[in-house]
């Protein structure tokens, strides 16, 4: 699967961006898809996850009310909407493919794309 992600920018604080990560090759419907993000000096962290389906989500307690993930499989595409960003929301966001919806583990991933930067200005 490859996996293309866009969307980052800089946006203010409370503003709101979505992210969109199209994919290609192996059959997208075989996989969950996760959002994980990396801000400067720090480890790569789980932001939210969509089950093959669509019909189920979860997520990082940092994000939960303000972030929504979404896929829509006839466009092979997933989306992140990040509501109410706050400064500390600054990273490279990646999307990612796993067989394991329930994993928040990073090493759980089969497939990563390249990253969008959100910027969030104070």
């Amino acid at each position: 699967v490859q996996l293309q992600a866009s969307g980052g920018g800089l946006v203010q604080t409370e503003g709101s961006l979505r992210l969109a990560c199209a994919a290609s090759g192996r059959t997208f419907v075989n996989y969950a898809m996760n959002w994980f993000r990396q801000a400067p000096g720090k480890e790569r962290e789980f932001v939210a996850a969509i089950s093959w389906s669509g019909g189920s989500t979860h997520y990082a307690d940092s994000v939960r009310g303000r972030f929504t993930m979404s896929r829509d499989n006839a466009k092979n595409t997933v989306y992140l909407q990040m509501n109410s960003l706050k400064p500390e929301d600054t990273a490279v966001y990646y999307c990612a493919a796993s067989k394991n919806y329930y994993s928040t583990a990073p090493n759980a991933v089969l497939y990563w794309g390249q990253g969008t930067l959100v910027t969030v200005s104070s």
